[in-house]
């Protein structure tokens, strides 16, 4: 189904294929949807703002304090108005100014000011793309949560052949199809989840606890990349150190009991992940008064066992979500160990990690996992930043829950 009715932020970059932006206003524009353009400096000197004003029925920004702007501050109106922002060509020195949170002229403003998707679309020369510097940015992009389309191997303007070149108008077109089509079922649909991170604390008395180090970034940045979506999203989190945005319904819990019981009242959802570590044991007796060393010493602690939340959702008849994805924090056999919990527990997807590694996991803003479903198959997300593993994780989650429930298609 073709879109329509969108608002479409063009950031015109300065590249020889800045041209093709304009057979991109007019496919948006032939399907009713309405464009607003920014030009840089150096866009400027491939196209004029005449062209495109022509084309849009829009004013063409290009300054970031403009004397003929009423009293909207551009920067912030444009970012707020948009539906997504488009940079068009996205060349190497405007990633850079990206990955290092530049707010120099208009564009990078705006970028910097969005709470919108943005999609870059790069276009140079092989080797500068090929570049380490390049591909430095590209992952620090990635990381911060841009979109890419492309580049595509071709014959460029330079006439070397190789990956560089900028992705069709036509491209563009239904790569945005495919975007907001997706968000308009997610709207249609309401679809929700769940993310439960960070870990539980077990008390045995007012100051002693059992925990683990799980520091609940990664199960936060899953929550992240969910409500990026347009999914519906609720946080139960344990204790914690981080900053929880308030565009994200966050519930702060200590114990396993707690989360479980926030777990239920969160029902139903479409989606359950549960990146948490939940401790598996809890003292079957906490002390009203702080234990003395030698109370200690010379008593054993009895524990009992949590309720198991994976396994619940699993296997909820009731409220079973439509996909359950547990996490498996592993020390060895991970692959034995994350096969045999998703079969246990009765999870579509289980994401595994092997903690016992210094440069990820717990603690680290990196990780490095792989994520098995039922029918055996693995995808591996190699060492990276956990909001980049996020992302992928969400996008994995989202397709899996639309080629399986019917009901979505």
């Amino acid at each position: 189904m073709k879109f329509k009715n969108k608002k479409i932020l063009l950031i015109i970059g300065g590249g020889i294929a800045a041209y093709k932006a304009l057979d991109l206003i007019r496919l948006l524009k032939k399907h009713n949807n309405e464009v607003k353009s920014i030009l840089t400096k150096s866009g400027r000197e491939f196209v004029t703002p005449l062209s495109i004003t022509t084309l849009t029925k829009n004013k063409t920004f290009e300054d970031v304090f403009d004397k003929d702007t009423d009293a909207e501050i551009d920067h912030i109106s444009l970012s707020r108005w948009a539906d997504i922002i488009i940079v068009l060509p996205t060349t190497a020195n405007f990633m850079t100014k990206l990955s290092l949170g530049k707010a120099e002229d208009l564009a990078t403003t705006v970028i910097l000011a969005s709470n919108k998707d943005i999609l870059l679309v790069p276009a140079m020369n092989v080797r500068m793309w090929i570049h380490k510097a390049t591909q430095k940015n590209v992952k620090t992009l990635l990381d911060y949560g841009y979109l890419f389309l492309g580049p595509e191997k071709g014959e460029m303007a330079c006439g070397e052949y190789g990956e560089g070149k900028m992705s069709s108008p036509k491209k563009i077109f239904s790569y945005l199809e495919n975007y907001f089509n997706k968000r308009n079922l997610i709207k249609k649909r309401r679809i929700k989840a769940l993310v439960t991170a960070g870990p539980t604390r077990e008390y045995l008395d007012p100051v002693r606890y059992i925990s683990n180090e799980s520091s609940g970034k990664q199960g936060y940045e899953i929550a992240q990349a969910l409500s990026r979506l347009g999914i519906k999203t609720t946080l139960i989190t344990g204790p914690s150190n981080l900053i929880f945005k308030k565009e994200i319904k966050t519930k702060n819990i200590v114990t396993a009991n707690e989360m479980f019981e926030e777990v239920k009242k969160s029902l139903p959802v479409e989606i359950a992940v549960c990146a948490a570590a939940v401790s598996d044991f809890k003292p079957l007796k906490i002390s009203k008064n702080k234990l003395r060393k030698e109370d200690l010493a010379t008593n054993s602690i009895r524990l009992g066992k949590n309720i198991d939340i994976v396994e619940y959702l699993g296997k909820n008849n009731r409220y079973r979500p439509k996909l359950v994805v547990g996490f498996a924090a592993e020390t060895e056999n991970l692959n034995k160990n994350a096969v045999a919990k998703l079969r246990e527990k009765n999870c579509d997807l289980i994401i595994a990690n092997d903690v016992s590694k210094k440069d990820s996991g717990f603690n680290s803003d990196y990780n490095r996992v792989s994520i098995f479903d039922g029918s055996g198959k693995i995808q591996v997300i190699k060492k990276n930043k956990k909001s980049f593993i996020a992302n992928k994780i969400a996008e994995i989650i989202l397709k899996k829950l639309l080629v399986n429930d019917r009901s979505f298609n």
